[in-house]
């Protein structure tokens, strides 16, 4: 009788292991850590929704508290996606590219920048994300987004300064969208110096900032810095 009448033994070189399921766009999207920029935003999805009469006040309390606690993207859409302008599936998948790979309108959450009693410096020839968040306590921030690679045409800023310095340095043609709330300091606009060196052509990038000074002080400059003017960096 031929052999391929009979069973045969399963062999080792039979049993080629399949390779691992690679996660899908959505599965990453959900897994994405959120930031506290991210939670304060659909934070204010539940208020408007509770002052509308969709949410009761014991709803709200309920889920602004699972709210604060959530770590991940798919814990947000699971709390506010049966609302108006809440967060969904499609808008976190967006969201998430292959590293390097940023593609148009991803969105990019760089890791807050907290300053207590120190300063930090972003100037150069730097990578820039398309959100960032910065808390400065008695001490000195400074973001220079004119020799950085922005592959946004928009980027979104917030600041929180509490006796504290933050400079934000944009290129000359660049829209600013100014959302400030100075309590006891100042948040300022200033107009690019006389003297600016020459840009390269491109188009305007749009920067949304949102600013709230305690005691401190946000200063948003156009054009390079002093030194890169005069040609000495």
């Amino acid at each position: 009788m031929a052999d391929d009448e009979f069973p045969q033994p399963n062999r080792p070189q039979d049993s080629v292991p399949k390779p691992a399921a690679q996660p899908t766009g959505d599965e990453l999207a959900l897994r994405r850590r959120v930031s506290d920029l991210e939670r304060e935003e659909v934070a204010d999805v539940l208020r408007e929704a509770a002052g509308e009469g969709r949410l009761s006040y014991t709803e709200l309390e309920d889920r602004l508290e699972t709210l604060y606690s959530a770590k991940t993207y798919g814990e947000l859409v699971e709390i506010a996606s049966d609302l108006p302008n809440g967060p969904t599936l499609a808008a976190g998948a967006a969201a998430v590219a292959p590293v390097g790979q940023p593609s148009a309108g991803m969105t990019v959450h760089a890791p807050v920048i907290n300053v207590f009693l120190s300063d930090q410096k972003r100037i150069g020839n730097w990578l820039a994300p398309q959100r960032q968040e910065v808390n400065a306590v008695l001490g000195d921030v400074t973001l220079d987004y004119t020799e950085a690679q922005v592959p946004y045409n928009e980027i979104y800023i917030d600041v929180k300064s509490i006796l504290a310095d933050v400079k934000i340095r944009v290129p000359r043609n660049a829209i600013v969208h100014l959302d400030s709330n100075p309590i006891l300091g100042s948040v300022s606009e200033q107009d690019s110096p006389l003297g600016s060196v020459d840009e390269p052509p491109s188009a305007p990038k749009i920067f949304h900032i949102r600013g709230t000074a305690i005691l401190g002080e946000i200063k948003i400059k156009r054009g390079p810095r002093l030194s890169k003017r005069l040609g000495l960096s």
